[in-house]
């Protein structure tokens, strides 16, 4: 009878490792799966931070010429020659002649 219950207790034995073999598998993947999405949100808010960094820099690059053109602006010599040849206003009795330039 001894030899009967220990096939029994084997096959016991070998369900519950085939069990717990499987389930570790299981957990095991979902591990992988949710590291592996992890790290890819990563390198993808990486990615954008580049972007945005470079962004930053290039509307830095903007300001800094606004601010350029708002003090170039409060010259009066300057205010007047640029509204001269941007919007074509002249002085009593000035000519103005458009010659296109080619780019």
């Amino acid at each position: 009878m001894k030899k009967g219950k220990t096939k029994v207790s084997m096959k016991k034995n070998v369900k519950r490792l085939l069990v717990f073999g499987l389930f570790s598998v299981v957990i095991i993947c979902f591990v992988f799966v949710s590291v592996y999405k992890i790290i890819n949100q990563i390198v993808e808010k990486y990615s954008e931070a580049e972007v945005l960094e470079k962004r930053i820099a290039a509307l830095s690059e903007e300001e800094e010429e606004l601010n350029n053109e708002i003090n170039r602006l409060q010259d009066k010599d300057y205010l007047a020659r640029y509204a001269r040849e941007k919007y074509f206003y002249s002085k009593n009795g000035e000519l103005i002649i458009r010659i296109p330039t080619e780019n």
